[in-house]
């Protein structure tokens, strides 16, 4: 197990690598420590940013090229990210559309008349692409077989695998990014820097993360030897693959004049996001908190279910939470839950905060009185859905506005704040509690309340 050093000095060496090309054994899962507060996020981000924007790796950054790295990556972090329905499938067929008729009279012709062979999946995967590309909407796309397979994993929270993220630097090396607390990893003593060298006795020194991402998921094997370098020193370490549980949530308690404040940070609205948040809740109530902190900076969404629940924790089934607008009609839909808190609830976000987390914020500030502290928040007020293809192949397309419980869409306008604070240099510089005066200062007006 690390030691308190050991995390401390590991938040330091995250924050240095945040620019670099992230790539997990999961390919791309991802979890933060509760004091730190990401600049980009997700695992999905730095692929994404180097296929999109073919951003070039590189061993230093100055403060410009940091920046805007990071703008990049919130960007592409939101496109990936995003409020998901689960209303999949439904939809009028249009077999006597005459453009339709057109496109399958041509398809057909390309089939049989092109003089080599064609991909078939290839040419309805491109096809779709371009319908999909032609939409006046940011997050309509299709994924590819490896996006789709990092984006479902992502959003279930769960998957087989050994708990590290793994970062390629220009130079070559794989280097160790992150350790998932408790995880197999963590267990067998890997640790933040390790440069992987073999696995199994298979050299990897040269090749890509995503390569030992494939390596560990697909192998049948359920042990593992790595062979690592640390501080110049080569050591062998034996990892057990095993089922892995992204902590999406996490929570502690501050004190400050003679008030209990309790603290949740949600890092995504993934599948097991619920269950953790409703287990920190429990534990900081039997506290006795006097007020609560719900910080979701950095956290770009999610399932909507989970955002559903979540908020249903505080409100009950009096109160809206959010509606949908379709082309034909808007829908409330009402908090499942059976009771309303009474202690004073704050909402940490920034402008990194998008859709499921927006839903949130707006959900308990129009609905149960929240204050809000922080930025004003990304601005996504659409739903999407996520079809398969028969191929395989997996789409999202939007269907819906979401809007707030008092009917507003803050879609590119955001969610306002009540107190409006921008995290400090000193935080990104040493990320510490002390050192996030946006923290401090919900803390501070938790205090008052």
């Amino acid at each position: 197990m690390r030691t308190v050093d050991d995390k401390n000095n590991n938040k330091k060496i995250k924050e240095n690598l945040k620019s670099k090309k992230i790539m997990t054994e999961d390919k791309k899962n991802k979890e933060k420590q509760i004091s730190k507060k990401t600049i980009t996020k997700n695992q999905n981000i730095e692929k994404e940013k180097a296929k999109k924007n073919k951003i070039k790796e590189k061993n230093t950054f100055t403060t410009i090229e940091v920046v805007s790295l990071i703008i990049i990556s919130v960007i592409v972090s939101l496109v990936m990210g995003g409020l998901i329905s689960s209303n999949l499938n439904k939809g009028k067929t249009v077999n006597n559309d005459k453009d339709l008729q057109e496109f399958i009279k041509n398809y057909n012709y390309i089939i049989d008349n092109y003089y080599d062979e064609v991909d078939k999946k290839e040419l309805l995967n491109d096809a779709l692409k371009g319908m999909l590309d032609s939409l006046e909407d940011d997050y309509s796309y299709l994924l590819d077989e490896s996006d789709s397979s990092n984006f479902n994993i992502q959003l279930e929270g769960q998957y087989q695998g050994i708990g590290i993220e793994i970062v390629s630097l220009t130079n070559g090396d794989i280097i160790i990014y992150n350790v998932f607390e408790d995880s197999p990893a963590d267990k067998a003593g890997l640790k933040v820097e390790d440069i992987i060298l073999k696995i199994n006795d298979e050299d990897f020194s040269k090749k890509t993360p995503s390569d030992i991402s494939s390596y560990i998921r697909d192998s049948k094997d359920k042990e593992f030897v790595l062979e690592i370098k640390r501080n110049n020193e080569i050591k062998k370490i034996t990892v057990q693959k095993q089922s892995v549980t992204i902590k999406a949530v996490k929570s502690k308690i501050y004190n400050k004049d003679n008030k209990k404040i309790g603290y949740i940070y949600i890092d995504i609205f993934s599948n097991v996001a619920y269950k953790q948040f409703k287990e920190e809740l429990q534990k900081l109530e039997k506290e006795k908190i006097d007020s609560l902190i719900i910080d979701v900076r950095d956290n770009t969404g999610g399932h909507l279910t989970t955002a559903t629940n979540i908020i249903s924790l505080f409100l009950d089934s009096s109160h809206v939470i959010y509606q949908t607008e379709t082309k034909t009609n808007i829908k409330k839909y009402y908090s499942v839950g059976t009771v309303t808190k009474k202690y004073p609830i704050i909402i940490l976000q920034n402008e990194n905060s998008a859709s499921a987390s927006e839903m949130l914020s707006a959900a308990l500030k129009e609905e149960y009185g929240a204050t809000i502290i922080g930025k004003i928040s990304y601005g996504k007020g659409t739903v999407q859905e996520m079809l398969e293809l028969s191929n395989g192949s997996e789409y999202k397309i939007t269907t819906k506005k979401w809007l707030t419980p008092k009917g507003n869409w803050i879609n590119k306008k955001g969610v306002d704040v009540d107190i409006d604070i921008s995290l400090d240099d000193k935080y990104k510089d040493n990320p510490t509690d002390e050192n996030d005066n946006q923290l401090q200062k919900a803390i501070e007006e938790a205090a008052k309340k």
